[in-house]
């Protein structure tokens, strides 16, 4: 049976997989689409500011009038073909301006695409602009001097985390059909979970970025896909991922995520439950028990879910962390700060982290990366029992958006400006892939995300552990801003 032709509304609610047919099919053109986004995105971004260095309409359809012809002549580009995309501000796009949300880069144009830019062009889609993300990524709020804040899809007086903020907006309010982001502290984790969609950090090494400064040591930032479905997530992800021999520890294996190779027994699979670390976490009132939820969804399924103990010092963790994340921090502040008079142009917090770093000794650092490999060594341990370990995606809901970050959580004071997303940090430090997914709503309709730690390189069995889930979870994915 031949299929309707989607109409412009429906265009922006179909997810990419879908669309990608729809395109390929012959039943909307690429024209069709980019002038459907277009047009949401005039109508929705103005009150949400999520995309950012929006490019000329009438070229964007040109654009989009050459991969119609393509497709006239038998030729597709593959999966994004015609398939409008926005890039996170922290990765370079040709003719476009990587401002980092820094006002020293504001007039700075990339010459060249990043390696991710590369790989998603290649596969067709047409890149329409950037996605807004805090000053140089640092924070899970999404505010900058040169673009302002981006607000939640939820509720716009309220943040919408970080650092991918702005994706994870323009995906929920249709404004994209899946996006890029990129994770250091939960950056394409919280966000997720604050706008009801779906993000992926893979493995380390899995999305190798290029051009970077450093190939050897600056491991703990990767980039990654966001989505509306498990199926999008995993497609984005092939094409991101692969080897390059420019970055030398990016993994040579072949990129390749079938959801529907192999149905996955859900009661085969074992979760343990680590909820807010035996109370080290401060959690906002409602996060566990929307998080329970989510976890009482697996067991219908058929998992079998486990409340332990993280079974390590969490505060030794946190203390090494704050050694890595100094050193890498300060490596990426270091080149605006070369000229004294440009800490006037840098935010607070990120003088913050280059000012700390600058007693940071090599014995310090070296020891910290001891007990971050025996914090690696104790993650294998827990997976060796388990699929996966299950944590909230934030320590608190959506907050007012013009705080610059959260100052107390559950009577606790935050003594840094991201004390209150130390949830976020154990995949991180151990390099091991996650996935936010929708874990439901607090009595406000603020969303929240449940993270999802797998194994080693077990980005294949996260995703079919995601897909089976989300097919427990229609009544939280069905809800639209």
């Amino acid at each position: 049976m031949t299929m309707p032709a989607p109409t412009p509304s429906s265009i922006t609610d179909l997810d990419a997989t879908a669309l990608s047919s729809a395109i390929h099919a012959g039943q909307v053109s690429c024209r069709e689409v980019m002038q459907a986004y277009l047009d949401r995105i005039t109508e929705v971004n103005p009150r949400f500011n999520a995309i950012v260095s929006l490019q000329d309409p009438q070229a964007l359809l040109r654009q989009a009038d050459e991969r119609d012809a393509q497709l006239a002549r038998g030729e597709s580009m593959g999966w994004l073909h015609g398939i409008p995309q926005a890039i996170k501000d922290l990765a370079n796009a040709a003719g476009l301006p990587t401002t980092l949300g820094s006002p020293l880069m504001r007039d700075f144009v990339a010459k060249t695409d990043g390696l991710m830019v590369q790989r998603m062009k290649a596969a067709g889609c047409i890149v329409v602009g950037k996605t807004n993300t805090p000053e140089f990524g640092l924070g899970s709020h999404t505010f900058n001097e040169v673009f302002g804040v981006t607000r939640s899809a939820w509720d716009p007086s309220r943040s919408a985390g970080g650092s991918s903020g702005g994706a994870a907006v323009a995906l929920a309010l249709r404004m994209l059909p899946v996006a890029d982001g990129s994770d250091f502290m939960g950056s394409l984790r919280n966000p997720a979970g604050w706008n009801n969609v779906f993000g992926l950090r893979p493995s380390q090494g899995r999305v190798p970025s290029w051009p970077v400064q450093d190939v050897w040591v600056s491991q703990l930032g990767t980039e990654g896909p966001m989505a509306r479905s498990v199926r999008d997530l995993a497609r984005l992800l092939e094409i991101q991922a692969g080897h390059d021999p420019r970055v030398p520890l990016s993994l040579g294996e072949p990129a390749h995520f079938p959801l529907e190779a192999e149905r996955l027994d859900p009661s085969t699979v074992r979760i343990r439950w680590l909820a807010d670390l035996d109370g080290y976490l401060p959690m906002e009132p409602g996060i566990l028990d929307v998080c329970s939820e989510a976890l009482r969804r697996f067991e219908r399924l058929g998992c079998a879910v486990t409340p332990l103990a993280l079974g390590t010092s969490p505060a030794a963790v946190w203390e090494a962390w704050l050694v890595w994340r100094r050193a890498l921090v300060a490596t990426r502040i270091a080149p605006f700060l070369a000229n004294p008079a440009n800490r006037s142009q840098v935010k607070a917090e990120a003088l913050w982290e280059y000012d700390q770093s600058r007693s940071l000794t090599g014995p310090e650092f070296l020891a910290a990366s001891v007990q971050r490999s025996a914090f690696y060594q104790h993650m294998l341990s827990l997976l060796e029992h388990h699929d996966a370990l299950a944590l909230p995606a934030a320590q608190c809901w959506p907050f007012d958006a013009n705080e610059r970050w959260p100052k107390e959580i559950a009577g606790r004071t935050m003594d840094t400006y991201h004390r209150w997303m130390e949830v976020v940090i154990y995949a991180t430090f151990a390099g091991l892939p996650c996935i936010s997914v929708p874990a439901g709503f607090d009595e406000r309709g603020l969303p929240m995300g449940l993270q999802l730690i797998g194994k080693p390189r077990g980005e294949l069995a996260l995703l079919r552990l995601a897909a089976a889930y989300e097919e427990a979870a229609a009544d939280v994915l069905m809800r639209r801003p």
